[in-house]
């Protein structure tokens, strides 16, 4: 077994822990819902969480205008107030839309940038490294996330590739690897000793997280609508509880595994049941969730509150 250190709990050169993904948050008219936006980073905070991420996959980043991400990416880190570190996800099809979002999320003093390794490059190994050392040069100064992604929400690199990728980029300091199975690449990332990446993270919503934390994961990138529960099961696998840790994840599942469906919109029906968002409304195109699945939900969410007592 890897054995890990504990987590990093306040600021510092390196990230780990639960990092959540903020979504974005909208009203029934499509417009941005900047107080409901505000609550839920302040619960994402409150429930101490190590890190925030935004925008990622979960905040529907390809539906959001430059414009629109300067406003929220102003108000994640007017409401972080660098208490805890932000990620700013700069991911786009190419490498000139990926600098322009990246130069907004550094005008507000992020320098922790994730981007995606694009599904339009596919596995041609050369032009993903074209792809980053493009953007390297463009962004000076930033820390870059290599995230990677299976088709068709990115390339689905295999871990040899990410790590030729991120030998070739000093850049390119962390990875968050989403592919499946996840556990297998991280250990191989892991294991190739790169100098200058600090930490492989887990995502897929952290339905895996025990097996990515096990093989030494520094942390996990989930959606934000469990954040307390995942801190607690981080600390608790952190303290050497691993039955408290397990306990936690088994909570976790059925509501996670109805995700993989809903994605965004189950995130934001579930932060409206916990008063912190007003709507379910999405931009991209998810299945609807009719009123047995909202029926599952509900009792989930009771299981969860009785446990979590």
């Amino acid at each position: 077994m890897v054995t890990i250190p504990p987590f990093i709990l306040s600021l510092s050169d390196m990230l780990s822990g639960i990092f959540p993904v903020i979504p974005t948050l909208f009203t029934t008219t499509n417009e941005l819902d900047l107080e409901a936006q505000r609550r839920v980073i302040r619960f994402a905070l409150e429930s101490g969480a190590h890190g925030v991420v935004f925008p990622g996959v979960a905040s529907e980043y390809s539906h959001l205008s430059l414009a629109e991400r300067e406003t929220l990416l102003a108000l994640t880190a007017e409401e972080v107030g660098g208490r805890v570190p932000l990620v700013g996800g700069a991911s786009a099809a190419n490498a000139a839309d990926v600098i322009a979002a990246g130069q907004i999320a550094m005008r507000h003093g992020i320098r922790h940038l994730m981007i995606m390794a694009p599904q339009g490059l596919g596995t041609d190994l050369a032009a993903q490294q074209r792809f980053f050392a493009d953007i390297a040069a463009g962004l000076p100064g930033a820390e870059i996330i290599l995230q990677n992604a299976p088709v068709p929400t990115g390339a689905g690199l295999s871990a040899e590739a990410i790590i030729e990728i991120a030998k070739a980029i000093p850049a390119i300091t962390y990875v968050k690897e989403e592919t499946l199975p996840s556990g297998p690449a991280i250990t191989a990332i892991r294991a190739a000793g790169i100098p200058h990446v600090k930490g492989v993270f887990g995502g897929g919503g952290a339905r895996y997280i025990i097996d990515e934390l096990e093989r030494g994961a520094c942390g996990a990138m989930p959606a934000v609508e469990l954040t307390d529960l995942h801190v607690a099961l981080s600390r608790a696998f952190a303290e050497g509880n691993r039955a408290e840790a397990r306990r936690l994840y088994g909570l976790s599942l059925p509501l996670l595994v109805s995700q993989a469906l809903y994605r965004m919109r189950l995130t934001k029906h579930v932060l409206a049941c916990r008063g912190l968002g007003n709507t379910a409304h999405v931009r991209a195109a998810l299945p609807e969730m009719d009123a047995f699945t909202l029926r599952d939900v509900e009792t989930m969410l009771a299981d969860l509150r009785e446990a979590m007592k």
